[in-house]
């Protein structure tokens, strides 16, 4: 690949070198320096519309657009000279105008640009003493609501569905001070990712009906983590209040996701709150399932998988380590390992190459595959008569309590008892993927890390803390004292996975050996060091 020519400049007395074909905008972002803006946005074209990206320019006869205005050679930028500064303030008078001044009772309060611009470079009060105008708020369909009164015209959510999801569904209706967004006749924003438009709204305009009023930004913690309902492995942040997952939201990626997520995966985290959560281990004693303390249920569990055939069932939502921890379960018992996966229709987002909600509605199909395990639509069929079987965390949805009767013993590690495995000799509690860490492997096989973002319900342990100890009462293991050890193995033990650590994964994660993208990669992207090399 030809060498981008780079273009040397220095901005805010900062020199600084980019590649040529580089935004004033962008250039100012890579010495630190944030230009305040509205409409530019890098998932989308440059539109040039908001204004409030000016900066002074050495020479130039007026102010530029600096999300517009490419970078030269020996350029000298000013953003923040009193002539730049006197501009945005202008602009964001402009948009105060006809803006309601009602962040208390804002679902963007706390995270709304137009509020953060204004208290950093606007007028400390109003010159506008006329009524403001009023517009009622509006469905969009799908789950957005539009405040009109808010709206500042951006136009980043006409440039999403045009240009991004290439459903035509917005427009700038009207002229002047009566403009606004407007639906074209017919549509709505009931499209699988038109819930990106939400945020990329920078003020309150545009609003999440399942999030609104449920909690203001400054309540929330947030943890980066990997959306689990599908195999595309978006990038996301996990947002919790109060111990409960209240939002998901797109991190962004350039190589898994840009910018976006779909609207099923947004949508799909309820099951990460479940209050029917098993809470503390059980071992049948007299024909019931009665708590006990952990080590002797590891150890109960341990005296039934002890020289028997080990049967796994299980759920491709768990993460790599977990995987890698019940092959190991399995290994040298003569047994085997299968799971099944929800499947929908495919979504792709037209803009955005190779991106889409994929058909297998679970996270981690391809780790599955990588530790041995057989996709089957019937999971049971090769169960063998006396064998030990392990339930991980597979609901059991469709399959009776009589299919079970096959099994020796019936262990189940998972987040619930599924109804059909109520008879279970033992049960181990685990924690979902909110409440653990570890690692996802994408249909692409790249790997990528997940943190945990709320604490375990009870007596609740993440799933390869669990399945470290069972292995080590069996006599398999010693050393899991965190999830990064049982990767290490992983690379150790699986030339997929070699020379990788949850160090060189970064937040960002890297292809395994054997993946499309493995021939030519970044060594150092997960830390953001972008250089160039070959795994």
């Amino acid at each position: 690949m030809a060498e981008r020519k780079m273009v040397s400049l220095t901005i805010e007395g900062r020199p600084v070198s980019v590649p040529e074909g580089t935004s004033i905008l962008e250039a100012a972002k890579a010495v630190g320096i944030l230009i305040p803006h509205y409409c530019y946005h890098p998932g989308l074209p440059v539109a040039g519309v908001c204004r409030m990206c000016l900066v002074e320019v050495e020479k130039a006869p007026k102010l530029a657009a600096s999300c517009a205005t490419l970078v030269a050679d020996g350029q000298v930028v000013r953003v923040h000279t009193e002539r730049a500064l006197e501009a945005r303030k202008g602009v964001l008078e402009f948009l105060l105008i006809n803006h309601p001044l009602d962040c208390p009772i804002c679902d963007q309060s706390g995270e709304c640009e137009l509020q953060d611009y204004t208290y950093q470079e606007g007028r400390a009060d109003s010159r506008y003493r006329d009524p403001k105008r009023f517009n009622p708020v509006e469905d969009f369909g799908g789950d957005v609501l539009y405040v009109p009164n808010r709206c500042i015209l951006c136009t980043r959510c006409v440039r999403f569905m045009d240009d991004v999801a290439h459903d035509t569904v917005l427009n700038v209706s009207e002229r002047g001070d009566r403009a606004l967004i407007g639906k074209f006749e017919g549509k709505d924003l009931t499209h699988p990712w038109a819930g990106n438009v939400v945020d990329l709204c920078p003020v309150g305009a545009l609003l999440s009906k399942d999030f609104l009023n449920k909690a203001r930004a400054w309540e929330l913690d947030r943890v980066a983590s990997v959306c689990p309902s599908c195999t595309q492995g978006c990038n996301i942040t996990i947002e919790t209040r109060d111990s409960a997952v209240v939002r998901l939201k797109p991190r962004p990626n350039e190589d898994v996701n840009k910018f976006f997520m779909c609207d099923y995966g947004r949508m799909n985290y309820r099951w990460m709150n479940r209050t029917d959560r098993a809470e503390s281990p059980l071992v049948r004693t007299e024909g019931a399932l009665r708590g006990i303390d952990w080590d002797v249920g590891i150890h109960a569990a341990a005296s039934l998988l002890r020289e028997r055939r080990v049967f796994v069932v299980a759920s491709p939502k768990l993460s790599n380590e977990a995987l890698y921890l019940l092959s190991r379960l399995i290994e040298g018992s003569g047994g085997a390992g299968v799971f099944r996966v929800d499947t929908g229709d495919e979504a792709p987002l037209a803009g955005v190459e190779d991106l889409a909600l994929r058909r297998d509605r679970a996270a981690n199909v391809k780790g599955a595959e990588l530790f041995g395990f057989e996709r089957s639509e019937s999971p049971l069929a090769k169960l063998g008569d006396g064998d030990v079987l392990v339930i991980a965390d597979d609901d059991l949805d469709g399959i009776a309590a009589d299919d079970l009767v096959r099994a020796a013993q019936v262990i189940v590690i998972g987040t619930t008892l599924p109804e059909a495995a109520k008879d279970a000799a033992v049960l181990l509690p685990i924690t979902n993927v909110a409440e653990e860490e570890g690692t996802f492997t994408n249909l692409h096989g790249r790997v990528q890390r997940f943190m945990q973002a709320k604490p375990a319900p009870g007596l609740a342990r993440p799933s390869w803390l669990v399945l470290g100890d069972l292995l080590g009462a069996l006599g398999k293991q010693n050393g899991f004292y965190l999830p990064s050890d049982v990767f290490t193995r992983i690379a150790e033990s699986h030339p997929a996975f070699s020379g990788l650590s949850y160090d060189s994964l970064g937040m960002r994660g890297l292809p395994v050996l054997d993946s499309d993208a493995r021939t030519t990669t970044r060594m150092g992207e997960g830390l953001g060091m972008g250089q160039e090399a070959t795994r």
